[in-house]
């Protein structure tokens, strides 16, 4: 899979997950702004760190910040809804990171 055919299938991914939180526009913006803040993130360290396992130690540490800034936005059921989709999408996508 190319990486253009690889971030299409993150995209429609997540368009689902986000069809299935039945988010509010505030929460929808808060959500993109903070996915793309978190992929801007990810894409400069990639630049300065390119071994695979050093990319992983730091998504692990964003996942950790990424899921208190969800809970500032997210309900308790939609934040259930997330957990759930997240992990069929991991193992959808192949991503083991634990």
């Amino acid at each position: 899979m190319t990486r253009a055919e690889a971030i299409t299938v993150v995209q429609n991914e997540l368009k689902r997950i986000g069809s299935n939180l039945n988010l509010s526009d505030s929460q929808r913006d808060q959500l993109k702004t903070w996915m793309e803040s978190t992929h801007e993130k990810i894409e400069e360290y990639m630049k300065t760190n390119p071994s695979k396992a050093q990319v992983i130690e730091k998504v692990k540490s964003l996942r950790g910040q990424g899921r208190a800034a969800l809970e500032r936005f997210l309900t308790p059921e939609q934040l259930r809804t997330w957990d759930a989709e997240i992990a069929k999408t991991r193992e959808f996508l192949g991503h083991k990171l634990e």
